[in-house]
């Protein structure tokens, strides 16, 4: 049974960092090849760009929140959530379409 999880292949664990800008700050976040993957398929799912995907996903965050202690973490619980099937409405992704045009 574990194999299938040992035998995976090594560059879907290999470390990635990014620059992105965030609430008008650069940023790097690091993160497994496979989670940049994920929000990459998530962000295109919204008709947004992956750094456009994630500083909305701060913002909206910081608003529910106030405050995000490891944003990295959140970012890979995201991509669970997506693969366990919680995705926007219809209507949220239109938002998000407009918003981004």
């Amino acid at each position: 049974m574990c194999k299938v999880f040992a035998g995976q292949n090594p560059d879907g664990y290999r470390q990635i960092n990014r620059s992105i800008r965030i609430a008008g700050h650069s940023t790097s976040i690091q993160l497994e090849a496979t989670f940049w993957e994920l929000l990459d398929e998530i962000a295109d799912s919204q008709g947004l760009t992956t750094p456009k995907f994630i500083s909305k996903l701060y913002d909206e965050a910081l608003e529910i929140n106030g405050v995000i202690p490891n944003f990295a973490s959140m970012l890979r619980t995201t991509c669970a959530l997506y693969l366990r099937g919680h995705q926007p409405s219809a209507e949220e992704k239109q938002a998000l379409k407009r918003e981004a045009a």
